[in-house]
């Protein structure tokens, strides 16, 4: 049985977050967790943008989480990816998360 690995960033009191780095070849699923921010409002919409090199091959969102799934990326290379929700409210925000791109080292 495997386990499920989960790749995501908490907003909190402003820090810079930072995803795990991913390979470049690699599509993998990363998440950030609005809950702290929300204070009981939910997500309504949410956008990714993200830079060139790196592809947003798709997305999705819950009432307190956003998920993009990235491919891409060139090795060393580091990514700043922003992500803008509205809720339900009307209140907008936007999130950016560093992702690094490490090529595994072979053995």
């Amino acid at each position: 049985m495997s386990a499920k690995v989960r790749r995501v960033a908490t907003v909190n009191s402003g820090r810079g977050l930072r995803w795990p780095s991913k390979q470049p070849a690699e599509v993998l699923d990363f998440a950030i967790d609005w809950t702290a921010r929300l204070e009981g409002d939910a997500i309504a919409s949410s956008a990714f943008v993200v830079p060139p090199g790196v592809t947003a091959a798709s997305s999705s969102r819950s009432a307190r989480e956003t998920v993009v799934w990235l491919a891409g990326g060139v090795d060393r290379g580091s990514y700043l990816v922003v992500n803008r929700i509205t809720t339900t409210a009307g209140r907008e925000m936007r999130q950016a998360v560093r992702i690094r791109i490490r090529a595994r080292s072979r053995q």
